[in-house]
């Protein structure tokens, strides 16, 4: 593994490389309205304009930047994935303008919600139109055969399918009080809710729309599903022990939302009587009080789970490495992954 004082700059390299790529393809492709010109101007306002200005507030397009990532991997041209990267993107546009509705948040991307700023049901709405630009922009890619589209397509209903399975498992559990949720069950929950459509299945669709082998997009998959549990274990741990002036007024929000992530399930696996009890009521009370949020870090802390989580991101991190391993992949682009596997776990921010 590389040294911690690398961070995959190599990776960061890429995406900064690949970023305007990816801008200047958002642009050229946004969404308009299919509607006649008497319908026009409202859609666009209650829609389509809405829509592009969220898409466009992104941030390092870490995900479209995958499956070019994919496509070159296989030595192809990157281009040719770049229907089905702004299609991801669009897919993750839908998905925060929902979550931010279902979690009652307030700022996304430095500005108010979606749905703080149009209401509830047009955002919802606004959301359902990046899922249908999903599927849209692909079917109108005239560079990709009608086998390599299908194909595509395919991958692209599993990755969100598997997004929802994960968020049905998030929700349901804080909706029902739930505190019984194993390591185990986070696991599952991350794996489909994250992992997925954050780095498997970019990976995959991009290996496909690059022509790779059925062994390559299998394994450049196997590689995100490691890699994208891994980006989320550290995100974790850097919300409870990460630099607080980085992560600002965010800075251990997860125990004021009482979010059940490894760290949570560990200790709750860990932790008897007293400690245990504690835990509990700070996480179910939605506390504020920094106090009281230091005890539960401290907790936390004292029964290893810190520790055993950065240790099994780390080993995760090493796996994901050894998917790729024996198989055929462009020198540069390999390395660029391995540099991936790296600054998912040693970034600090």
């Amino acid at each position: 593994m590389s040294t911690t004082s690398d961070h995959g700059r190599l990776f960061v390299a890429y995406l900064a490389e690949k970023r305007p790529v990816i801008e200047a393809y958002l642009a050229e492709h946004a969404p308009r309205p299919l509607a006649d010109e008497m319908a026009y101007a409202d859609l666009e306002r209650y829609a389509y304009a809405p829509f592009r200005r969220f898409t466009a507030s992104g941030g390092k397009r870490t995900r479209p930047t995958l499956a070019l990532l994919g496509c070159e991997a296989v030595g192809a041209d990157a281009d040719r994935a770049l229907s089905s990267a702004v299609a991801i993107e669009d897919f993750q546009s839908a998905a925060l303008i929902h979550d931010d509705i279902a979690d009652k948040g307030e700022l996304r991307r430095g500005e108010p919600c979606t749905y703080l700023t149009e209401g509830v049901g047009v955002a919802i709405n606004i959301g359902d139109l990046g899922i249908v630009r999903t599927f849209a922009g692909v079917l109108g890619d005239d560079a990709l055969d009608d086998a390599t589209k299908l194909r595509v397509l395919d991958e692209l209903a599993q990755m969100e399918q598997r997004t929802v399975e994960g968020q049905a498992l998030d929700l349901g559990w804080v909706r029902d009080g739930r505190w019984d949720v194993s390591t185990a069950d986070y696991l599952c929950m991350a794996s489909h809710k994250t992992a997925f459509y954050s780095a498997s299945s970019p990976l995959s669709i991009g290996a496909i729309c690059g022509g790779g082998s059925d062994g390559q997009v299998e394994a450049l998959g196997s590689f995100g599903i490691d890699a994208g549990l891994a980006f989320q274990l550290q995100d974790d741990l850097l919300n409870l022990v990460g630099d607080a002036e980085a992560q600002g007024k965010d800075f251990r929000t997860d125990i004021t939302e009482g979010k059940r992530t490894m760290v949570v399930t560990w200790s709750l696996e860990h932790l008897e009587g007293r400690e245990h009890d504690e835990l509990v009521s700070i996480l179910s009370a939605h506390a504020t009080d920094q106090g009281q949020i230091a005890h539960a870090v401290d907790l936390m802390r004292g029964c290893g789970a810190i520790d055993a989580v950065r240790g099994y991101a780390h080993s995760l991190a090493c796996h994901a490495k050894g998917e790729l391993a024996g198989m055929d992949f462009e020198d540069r682009a390999a390395a660029v992954l391995d540099s991936m596997a790296d600054f998912f776990v040693e970034r600090t921010g």
